[in-house]
């Protein structure tokens, strides 16, 4: 790739990029000197399960990755001790060492469903930490002043609010700093709500004579329910260790403005080619497969996808359907599905269709359809509904 071609690789579906300019120059450098930039992605191991939320981020890193430039996982086994105040209008307890000795092990298996483990860094920033003497924390707040750290949305809020602010949680974005100090990062990535974090780590940067690292932040995903983060807490996630008719299941259940979303920050897929689908007057059901054979064959295998989608048109697409059903045989092609109806003798005529659908009466393969001018493909055959009782097989002469 060029580098114009890289950096909108990227960007994609990122929110903040500081900064741009900075990015181009080492990524220049980089071509030139033939020395990959080092790109720094921290998880605090909080909870022993990653979910698909959390994998946007980490795609980012695989970007990273297969332009060739050096991944660095970081896990915070450290920094999880004293708890990321991000979000929180309460103090977070923090873990104990055994607790985030057992989920740095799970985070180690899970994120190399997608990183290349031959080609990924995996550090802990207690490599650096637990060498911490009293003087040394005293010389990192040295560099930070106490207006910095609370002009965080956070703190702020919960100054308004009179919560209480603990002490160890002002030192967090410090630490958390520190890492790209220590590893001598070029790149930090994160979540749109760890901004304020990898800020403060450019910032330290220059405090210690280094090159201020490049941030790129990407959005939080929402759930299933299409409003609220994903959260295991919120029951609204897609796990990435889930069984894969469960992760089919649950895919299939968003909307299909959610779908979108999904394919923007969970696939490959280039917006140009997001772009056509939109437009492309197909069912929004047949993209919802394919995003959800997507994901399982990221997590489990292209196998295990098509076998869910088996199960699931077995369990939900075919319970409905009666045993013998009248079938018809018409040229390949796609059609407008009123129009077709009324071909096929489904409707009376195509303003008969287009009531019928706008009712929400017409279902294909068991997905309703609610757009009047859906074009549909007679591939590998299609079964309609109309109704209750009204089923036809259409398969191409």
């Amino acid at each position: 790739m060029t580098i114009d071609e890289q950096i909108q690789f990227i960007k994609k579906g990122a929110v903040d990029l500081i900064r741009e300019e900075d990015l181009r120059a080492k990524l220049v450098r980089s071509q030139k000197t033939g020395t990959p930039i080092r790109v720094k992605l921290g998880a605090d191991p909080t909870a022993p399960d990653i979910h698909v939320g959390h994998t946007v981020v980490i795609r980012k890193l695989r970007a990273f990755q297969e332009l060739g430039h050096t991944a660095i996982f970081l896990i915070g086994d450290f920094t999880g001790m004293i708890g990321d105040p991000s979000g929180k209008n309460v103090t977070r307890p923090p873990l104990s060492r055994e607790e985030i000795n057992a989920n740095a092990e799970t985070y180690k298996t899970q994120i190399f469903k997608l990183l290349d483990p031959e080609k990924t860094e995996i550090r802990f920033n207690s490599e650096w930490m637990d060498k911490f003497d009293a003087a040394d924390f005293v010389r990192l707040c040295s560099h930070v002043t106490v207006k910095q750290i609370l002009e965080r949305d956070d703190f702020e809020k919960r100054l308004r609010e009179e919560r209480p602010i603990s002490l160890h949680e002002l030192l967090y974005p410090l630490t958390q700093g520190y890492d790209s100090v220590a590893l001598e990062a070029d790149v930090e990535l994160g979540g749109t709500d760890q901004k304020f974090n990898l800020m403060v780590g450019r910032n330290l940067q220059r405090e210690y004579d280094q090159e201020p690292q490049v941030i790129l932040t990407t959005p939080l995903l929402e759930g299933l329910d299409g409003v609220n983060k994903m959260s295991k807490s919120l029951n609204n996630y897609i796990g990435i260790d889930e069984a894969p008719n469960e992760m089919f299941g649950k895919v299939m259940s968003i909307s299909d403005d959610l779908m979108w979303k999904y394919f923007e920050l969970l696939t490959d897929k280039a917006p140009a080619e997001i772009d056509r689908m939109k437009t492309s007057g197909d069912n929004p059901r047949n993209f919802k497969v394919e995003l959800a054979k997507s994901l399982i064959a990221d997590f489990h295998s292209l196998d295990a996808a098509r076998a869910a989608e088996d199960e699931f048109n077995r369990r939900f697409v075919e319970k409905e359907v009666p045993d013998e059903i009248d079938e018809t045989s018409i040229a390949g092609g796609s059609y407008n599905l009123a129009e077709l109806m009324a071909q096929t003798g489904l409707a009376g005529s195509k303003k008969e269709a287009k009531r019928l659908i706008e009712q929400g009466g017409v279902k294909i393969g068991g997905e309703k359809i609610s757009n009047t001018n859906v074009e549909v493909a007679l591939d590998g055959g299609i079964l309609i509904q109309v109704g209750k009782r009204k089923f036809l097989k259409i398969n191409p002469e």
